[in-house]
């Protein structure tokens, strides 16, 4: 027990060199912290108490507190047994995997349910898909109708419908219908942007393939002229003049590496050139060698 309580003093553990001093051997440590951290006899160590309602506060006229516990215990992630090994799904699989399994079994309340919920998850699938399908038919139908009104008419001021009829593609055999083209004003202009600059990639195509065709020719000339050594081609070779007659002059390797280098950067921007949106070029780095041969170009020009 300690001592009379000095004057001054709150409490048996104000003082901890007076709690410890009482107290002689006690060990500060695991499962022994310091007296004065310790909980006091008849004193609470929540002075306030638990705030008025807190726990049985009902929910605001908005809030949704079922649903919310609901989903959250529906999407609760779970370890179940699957065969032979462990996997981790949520609740809501598991459920249904239990029903399904149960239904295989035999049991007719769960092939029951099943079924039932099935043909209701088709149901709703269906009726979204005959909505979209509708949707996209009446839109196409009525904005035909409108721009050959305005074609008629002579009105060239009023906005372009987004997305515009022409992009929306109806496959009635199939029951489908898709966007091939921009839906917003933010689309419309990156749509706008990439048809500009595909233009100007296919002009700098044409022309590097004149250059393509020229330089070809220039070399079986000069192949058959024989100004290559045996055992050498023209693409070992760098193109110099000599009393105004063009030869062919041996390159180091590093220089042959980077021509054959160059080379195949334009088979790549030529073969993805021309692929369009909808496809992917056959190589992956179609635009991006077509903007490297751009760059290496202008600075060999």
């Amino acid at each position: 027990m300690s001592g009379p309580r000095k004057p001054g003093q709150s409490g048996p553990g104000a003082d901890r060199s007076v709690s410890l001093a009482a107290r002689p051997g006690y060990e500060v440590g695991y499962a022994k912290p310091p007296e004065s951290a310790k909980f006091r006899k008849g004193v609470s160590g929540n002075p306030r108490g638990r705030p008025k309602g807190a726990k049985n506060k009902l929910p605001a006229l908005n809030e949704e507190r079922m649903k919310a516990i609901i989903l959250e215990e529906a999407y609760r992630t779970i370890t179940v047994r699957d065969g032979t090994k462990n996997v981790t799904v949520p609740i809501a699989r598991a459920v249904l995997r239990s029903l399904a399994v149960n239904a295989v079994k035999g049991q007719h309340r769960s092939q029951r349910l099943f079924s039932e919920l099935l043909a209701s998850v088709e149901t709703s699938n269906r009726a979204k898909h005959d909505d979209w399908l509708k949707t996209a038919i009446d839109y196409k139908i009525e904005w035909d109708v409108e721009l050959a009104r305005r074609k008629r008419l002579g009105i060239t001021d009023a906005p372009a419908p987004l997305p515009h009829p022409d992009h929306v593609v109806i496959d009635l055999r199939a029951g489908t219908a898709r966007l091939v083209g921009p839906a917003t004003r933010e689309e419309q202009a990156e749509w706008e942007k990439w048809i500009e600059r595909r233009q100007m990639f296919e002009e700098d195509l044409e022309e590097f393939q004149q250059l393509l065709e020229d330089a070809t020719e220039e070399r079986d000339r000069i192949h058959e002229g024989g100004n290559c050594a045996d055992g050498e081609s023209a693409a070992d070779h760098s193109q110099g003049t000599r009393g105004g007659e063009i030869v062919w002059q041996p390159m180091a390797p590093s220089e042959v590496v980077r021509v054959a280098w160059q080379r195949q950067v334009f088979d790549d921007w030529r073969l993805g050139a021309g692929s369009g949106h909808s496809r992917r070029p056959p190589r992956d780095c179609g635009w991006i060698a077509g903007m490297t041969f751009c760059r290496m170009f202008s600075e060999v020009r």
